[in-house]
């Protein structure tokens, strides 16, 4: 037997700032939820501890902003991953470097989400 990784969860301040940079920027589905989102990858899925929604009684201390460091895999060259931030604004904070992730190694580059979270696109294809 063996589990899959279905959710983990990142703070938001601003549900619209947060739908823009997960939607636009990493690719997520928004999925409406209260007053906010989820961003889903495919079978996995950001939920957000935020405005109106922090997760209690279950959440003993709220995730909080800055407080996540999460990373997607790129599907493609780490350059492309670039090109991209790039397009949308997006300071990238180290890389490429070689890391280790899920797919063995890969080259990274690191970023941040609004609010302040370390974010990371993973390649295997370089």
């Amino acid at each position: 037997m063996f589990v899959t990784l279905d959710h983990c969860v990142i703070h938001v301040s601003d549900w619209e700032t947060a739908k823009s940079f997960y939607v636009e920027v990493i690719g997520a589905e928004a999925i409406p939820r209260g007053k906010g989102y989820a961003f889903r990858f495919g079978a996995q899925q950001l939920n957000c501890h935020g405005p109106s929604q922090i997760g209690h009684p279950v959440a003993k201390t709220p995730v909080m902003p800055g407080n996540s460091d999460v990373c997607f895999r790129w599907p493609g060259p780490i350059a492309e991953a670039e090109a991209h931030l790039e397009k949308h604004g997006i300071d990238v904070e180290l890389g490429p470097v070689e890391r280790e992730g899920a797919g063995g190694s890969g080259q990274s580059v690191y970023f941040r989400d609004p609010d302040g979270s370390l974010m990371e696109f993973i390649s295997y294809d370089d």
